[in-house]
């Protein structure tokens, strides 16, 4: 459902996330989340366009949360590297004016069906959008450590 991209830039930001005040650079993400670097490179950029990540130059420089894990969305997250417009919509070229194709008439049962599956995407699209703007980092983040936890010898449990 979310795109190799998407997933890219979450698990980018779970990791400045994971140490907030510290500066990473973009070698130091890939490499920690392995993760193309060029790509990534990109996807921090878009972010920063999007007033995600905040971006420092020099030796110490580097990347990091422009904001608090709680208040970082996942929804804003995807809008920034997915190009999504209002209500989730893909943004696309203009439709070219090519001339208009003689369709043969289609029984009005199989257009029926067509809206039910119409209204199901989009009632599935919302609810989508719904649990991305509920979701925040820091809930990922809780995840994370609570996976890493488990793998402990002790059996380490976390209560959040």
């Amino acid at each position: 459902m979310l795109r190799k991209r998407t997933l890219y830039a979450i698990k980018a930001l779970v990791e400045l996330a994971r140490d907030p005040q510290r500066w990473q650079s973009v070698n130091q993400l890939a490499q920690a989340q392995q993760l193309p670097a060029p790509m990534l490179e990109q996807l921090l950029l878009q972010l920063r366009r999007a007033q995600l990540v905040e971006a420092r130059r020099g030796r110490s420089g580097g990347y990091r949360l422009a904001q608090s894990a709680r208040d970082t969305r996942l929804a804003a997250i995807l809008a920034a590297v997915e190009q999504v417009g209002p209500q989730g919509v893909e943004r696309t070229q203009a439709i070219s004016s090519e001339p208009e194709i003689q369709l043969p008439e289609i029984p009005s049962e199989a257009i029926a069906g067509d809206r039910v599956l119409s209204a199901l995407q989009r009632r599935l699209s919302r609810a989508l959008e719904r649990e991305l703007e509920a979701l925040s980092l820091e809930e990922l983040l809780f995840d994370l450590r609570s996976w890493q936890e488990c793998l402990r010898e002790d059996g380490g449990l976390m209560v959040g």
